[in-house]
């Protein structure tokens, strides 16, 4: 019987529109369904609005990136890596820019004129694009994906491709529906759980942190009491506890012992570049040479404003008392401050504010040369959906 349609994508996000677009290059008859009023618009708030494409770092670092899971995209960027994709969008009129990290982000620092060169290059290939049409069921006959059923209407199609998203923010579309169309064809979908996320802390930070932001801090995470991961950069804290760069970074593994019931620490080293003993003669310095002022303004050479009061909690010493009348032992408790600043993590922040999901479809049940189901003929995956997920820094 004679399909609707050579290839029906459903999910109008990245992965959606470059299947799309690639699918109708090829001359495939090709539907994309979307179900909000319009395709792309979680790309658009990616990036912090700017729209981080891709990294430029080589293939061994890069794979590095992606955890366990990530092995198996060794196929799929054997035969589209970040050049090509670099190469493509600026062939869509987009320029590319590489900035800190090897991180990529279009010239204009805007991510709608990604989104829409994407859309205007899909439109160009022919593909017809159906959006605000949300996709009921998979159309499944004798294990076989034959289209989907949208809105109580049938679209019967040689080959589908679900590119649905994960679960983070859902206002975007990605509510998780693939999950359950997944489910159907027989996959296994592993736990979809909050990655690239910022954390609660047991130590409620309030207003007078939220939005400070260090550049240069060193994170040690401790699980149990054991260091078990590292990280350097950008932190901010919120009035919740802490986000940034390291901290998404660090959050997927943080979010899986949490879940396995383990209390998890954040050992912050706030003068990485100065080992202990350079420090404590910075101190030492710094006591003589401003004896007779009050700590809480001689700590001001040392901290942001925001962090003096902290720190002097912390080390139980009086903001008020001279620099002169400092004890040793309570030196050593600033320096161990100041080297070990220590946070409790409490729980992730909800899923619905990941930038990404971790979990989805079992890559097992995937053929990465293809990315077509092993379980389901005609049905291919794409993108979150799968049980992948990168670091932050355009990897995703």
């Amino acid at each position: 019987m004679l399909s609707d349609w050579n290839t029906i994508v459903v999910g109008g996000g990245a992965a959606g529109l470059m299947a799309a677009g690639e699918a109708a290059g090829a001359g495939a008859r090709t539907l994309l369904l979307e179900k909000k009023g319009r395709p792309g618009r979680k790309l658009r708030i990616t990036g912090k609005g700017r729209c981080n494409v891709t990294n430029v770092a080589e293939l061994e670092d890069l794979l590095g990136h992606f955890g366990p899971t990530g092995l198996s995209l060794r196929q799929v960027f054997a035969r589209y890596f970040s050049n090509d994709l670099m190469a493509f969008v600026e062939s869509l009129g987009v320029k590319l820019v590489t900035e800190r990290g090897g991180r990529v982000f279009p010239a204009s620092g805007k991510a709608a004129d990604v989104v829409d060169a994407l859309v205007k290059w899909v439109n160009r290939q022919g593909v017809n694009i159906k959006a605000g049409l949300a996709v009921d069921r998979l159309l499944i006959e004798s294990g076989e994906v034959r289209g989907v059923i949208a809105g109580g209407r049938t679209f019967t199609a040689d080959t589908t491709i679900l590119a649905t998203g994960g679960a983070s923010y859902p206002a975007t579309g990605s509510t998780g529906d693939g999950y359950r169309l997944a489910a159907e064809a027989g996959h296994t979908v592993i736990d979809p759980r909050p990655a690239l996320v910022p954390l609660e802390t047991v130590e409620f930070m309030g207003r007078e942190l939220a939005d400070l932001t260090l550049r240069n801090v060193r994170v040690q995470v401790l699980v149990d009491a054991t260091c078990v991961d590292e990280h350097f950069g950008e932190l901010t804290f919120t009035e919740y506890g802490v986000s940034g760069p390291v901290i998404l970074t660090a959050s997927g593994g943080i979010v899986d012992a949490l879940r396995a019931g383990k209390r998890v620490d954040l050992s912050l080293d706030l003068k990485p570049a100065l080992s202990e003993q350079k420090l404590e003669a910075r101190l030492l310095r710094d006591f003589a040479s401003r004896g007779t002022e009050p700590m809480r303004s001689v700590l001001r050479g040392l901290l942001p404003r925001q962090l003096v009061r902290p720190c002097l909690k912390g080390t139980r010493i009086q903001g008020q008392r001279t620099a002169s009348t400092i004890k040793p032992d309570e030196r050593q408790r600033l320096l161990s401050w100041l080297k070990a600043f220590r946070l409790t993590i409490k729980t992730a922040r909800p899923l619905s504010e990941a930038i990404v999901t971790a979990g989805g479809v079992d890559m097992k049940e995937i053929d990465p040369s293809t990315m077509a189901s092993r379980l389901a003929n005609g049905l291919y995956v794409a993108g979150e959906l799968l049980d992948v997920h990168g670091d932050t820094g355009g990897y995703n």
